[in-house]
């Protein structure tokens, strides 16, 4: 294993070979395993104000750079959620071999959906952060112009002669700090460091192939699909003023939670897309009140 430090909060990361490709991941603290599953164009150092604090609460804590993201491999593939879970459930099979709990943000939490009801076996339960509803939208969820802007938008995307160009566009640093403006509640919170967190594996050679194959991707099972099927616990947050995946659509888990059925719902005020990057205080209290009454 190859191993380095990720300045400035010391997580020691290591190198994993999946299928021919290197996966990075890191691993800290002793005790029960958690897995922390990042969202699209993120990467472990999302995690950083979550991680050490999980460590220090007597939890072993593993957070991994999904393929084709963060410093992880990026391989010209056709990416699709079936492919994250396969990878997330390889790892977990030759590194954790016990029970654990899976917290996902955003398609992270898709794929813990998607994890605990295919493997219920590999889980003890599942924190969903502003739960996705699908990889990419589903086409009854666009009307006819939308369709077709995002069609002819992903014709340019994978265009060998245009898709260069719009991706360099989209991945400077003033535009990734004013999409995290838009899905950030507190513009305090979009640093640099995280603008950075965001910016340097867009760089890596076969990111912008990932980035097209992603946006014309399968958007995978719908969260209305899994959860009957769901086995274990389940702690739902949502920030309040997300964008991207409004509140509105998260009825489907408080229902459940006023139901009794073994789920928790907590919104999270003033917070957008991320709130466990964003209010990584009230986040991290709330997983481990939760963690800590059934471990």
């Amino acid at each position: 294993m190859i191993s380095q430090l990720l300045d400035p909060h010391s997580l020691e990361t290591f190198t994993w070979n999946w299928q021919g490709h290197r996966i990075k991941y890191t691993v800290k603290g002793q005790g029960k395993p958690i897995l922390l599953i990042h969202g699209f164009g993120a990467s472990i150092g999302h995690w950083r104000h979550n991680i050490p604090i999980l460590a220090q609460e007597g939890y072993r804590v593993y957070a991994l750079d999904l393929l084709g993201f963060g410093g992880s491999d990026k391989p010209e593939l056709n990416y699709t959620v079936e492919l994250w879970r396969d990878l997330i459930q390889d790892f977990w099979a030759e590194h954790i071999q016990e029970p654990t709990v899976f917290v996902g943000n955003s398609i992270g939490g898709l794929l813990t959906l998607m994890i605990m009801t295919s493997s219920p076996h590999i889980t003890q339960g599942g924190v969903l952060i502003n739960c996705a509803g699908g990889l990419n939208h589903r086409p009854d969820e666009l009307n006819f112009l939308l369709r077709l802007i995002m069609g002819v938008f992903a014709k340019l995307v994978n265009s060998p002669i245009t898709g260069k160009y719009i991706f360099n566009s989209i991945r400077q640093k003033k535009r990734i700090r004013r999409t995290l403006y838009q899905v950030y509640c507190d513009r305090n919170a979009v640093t640099d460091e995280l603008v950075e967190i965001l910016y340097q594996p867009s760089c890596d050679e076969g990111a912008q192939k990932v980035f097209a194959s992603v946006l014309t991707a399968p958007p995978g099972p719908h969260p209305i699909e899994l959860l009957p099927q769901i086995e274990h616990p389940l702690l739902v947050l949502w920030g309040t003023e997300d964008p991207w995946t409004p509140i509105t659509g998260a009825k489907i888990y408080q229902e459940r939670a006023q139901m009794g059925q073994n789920t928790e719902f907590y919104p999270i005020p003033q917070a957008g897309h991320c709130p466990h990057d964003e209010k990584p205080n009230q986040v991290n209290e709330l997983m481990l009140n939760w963690l800590n009454r059934f471990n």
